[in-house]
């Protein structure tokens, strides 16, 4: 009988072993901080506001000299693009999903801070830029950018926020940025950002 536990017992290890490492990855686990780290979303983490789960795929200054940053740039009036002494361009790129069966307003206050408690809002551009969140519904079951859009399949995989800050805020890191579901302004979630 003994041999017959020591069959046994392999494979009951295995069972034991595949519900232990599926109980580490309980999705019902909501998580509202982190700190992004890694080029294009390595690590980043999966920030959960309201139904909505959103994810910093990349955060970085932008230089309106280089192509592929005034690209992220188009459709800002000419006083939106206007930069004053001591400030400079900081792009987020961010990714939303929402896994119900009904389409949801993505966030639309998502502000960039520093450690000394300066506070910057989104500067939203013209249609005429491709890349730029602007909120609106998350289809059900669906994400943002949509799939197949020109911000989807750009180099980062998210939409940009742009925000003018000022440069001293980059010796006042970390920036985080923090996020308020539409709906219930008491759900908010915050990451740690890369500069």
């Amino acid at each position: 009988m003994s041999s017959r536990l020591r069959k046994i017992s392999p494979a009951a290890l295995a069972i034991v072993a595949v519900f232990a490492l599926a109980a580490c990855g309980d999705s019902h686990t909501r998580v509202t901080t982190g700190t992004y780290a890694g080029e294009s979303g390595k690590n980043a983490p999966y920030l959960n506001v309201g139904p909505l789960v959103y994810e910093v795929q990349l955060s970085r200054e932008l230089n309106p000299a280089n192509i592929e940053d005034a690209t992220y740039l188009k459709g800002l009036t000419p006083a939106e693009a206007h930069l004053a002494p001591g400030q400079e361009w900081f792009a987020v790129f961010i990714q939303v999903w929402n896994h119900t069966s009904s389409a949801l307003p993505a966030a639309n206050e998502l502000t960039v801070s520093d450690t000394q408690n300066n506070i910057y809002q989104p500067i939203v551009p013209d249609s005429e830029n491709e890349f730029a969140y602007r909120g609106g519904l998350v289809p059900a079951k669906g994400e943002l950018p949509l799939p197949e859009s020109v911000a989807s399949q750009g180099a980062t995989g998210g939409a940009v926020l742009l925000y003018k800050i000022q440069v001293v805020s980059l010796d006042n890191r970390p920036l985080e940025l923090k996020i308020v579901d539409p709906n219930d302004p008491t759900q908010t979630a915050s990451a740690e950002l890369d500069v």
